[in-house]
């Protein structure tokens, strides 16, 4: 979830970058693949508005895929080049294998489902 934590009014476009990091920094798996199941719109945020993107990927547990836990999650706000650190709370996550595709939805105004 992005917040405008500013006094203007912003917009926000598309998907944001997301990367899985581990305790030394080093990027665990590859990037998350960008949905296509929601077109991208433009959203105007107020201060103290928020949009989110939703995060998806199968269980390593049941899908097989090598599995890593990580520490921080990455998060890039779209047309942005400086990432944003998030403390990683979502337990393991496929990094490589035949089921380890982490998908990212474009954002959307609020704060998730």
């Amino acid at each position: 979830m992005l917040t405008n934590t500013s006094t203007r009014t912003c917009t926000v476009y598309g998907h944001p970058g997301a990367a899985f990091l581990d305790a030394s920094g080093r990027q665990l798996g590859a990037d998350p693949e960008r949905s296509s199941a929601t077109p991208p719109v433009r959203i105007t945020l107020a201060p103290g508005r928020s949009a989110w993107a939703g995060l998806s990927f199968s269980s390593p547990e049941v899908s097989g895929a090598r599995a890593a836990t990580p520490v921080t999650l990455l998060v890039t706000p779209p047309d942005e080049h400086d990432p944003l650190r998030v403390r990683w709370t979502g337990g393991p996550v496929p990094v490589s294998g035949n089921a380890s595709a982490v998908r990212l939805t474009a954002l959307a105004a609020g704060t998730g489902p």
